[in-house]
């Protein structure tokens, strides 16, 4: 989690304040929505450390409206602000998460796909987040760039749900040099 929010952010600096205006390598979102989506990210799982910390009931989100929303807010905030926003609540994130007890980290917490998992998921959860997203700013950065362990999880991960999805026989085929093209697949969170 922390190499990756330190990827990110190395990445961000590379951008003056009018390239994130411009299109992100994810498609649909601008670079302020991606810098926006990061920050907003971190205040949601500080949501999901106080949850655990607190045992009182904290979501990520109230809905899907509320993760759009804030979205939206904070695209249009000036980059100052914008660029504040994301390295405090990565630091936020990071003090609410050394400051759990070890009961604290085996409590159940529920993600935004509805997944009930134990706290000790919240720094892998950011971690996918962050190290992804820096290769969305669009400065060169490219999947060979991230740690090979950090691949390897992601790739471990992204196959469990997509098995799980249905999609596992077209992926496993693929993946095994047994199809001709990548099959089509859908969001991987």
């Amino acid at each position: 989690m922390d190499a990756g929010t330190i990827l990110f952010l190395e990445q961000l600096d590379h951008l003056s304040d009018s390239d994130l205006d411009g299109p992100s390598a994810l498609p649909g979102w601008s670079r302020r929505q991606l810098v926006a989506h990061l920050h907003f990210n971190a205040c949601a799982l500080i949501r999901l450390a106080s949850w655990a910390d607190t045992g009182i009931e904290n979501r990520m989100y109230s809905s899907s409206d509320q993760r759009v929303a804030e979205i939206d807010e904070g695209r249009h905030w000036d980059p100052v602000r914008l660029r504040a926003s994301v390295v405090n609540s990565a630091s936020d994130l990071a003090r609410a998460l050394d400051g759990l007890s070890d009961q604290a980290w085996v409590a159940p917490v529920v993600t935004a796909q509805g997944r009930t998992v134990p706290a000790t998921e919240i720094p892998w959860m950011r971690a996918r987040e962050v190290m992804v997203h820096a290769l969305d700013l669009g400065t060169g950065l490219s999947f060979a760039d991230l740690p090979g362990d950090f691949v390897a999880t992601l790739l471990a991960d992204v196959v469990r749900k997509r098995a799980a999805a249905g999609e596992g026989a077209e992926l496993a085929a693929w993946l095994t040099g047994r199809a001709q093209r990548a099959p089509s697949v859908g969001p991987w969170l």
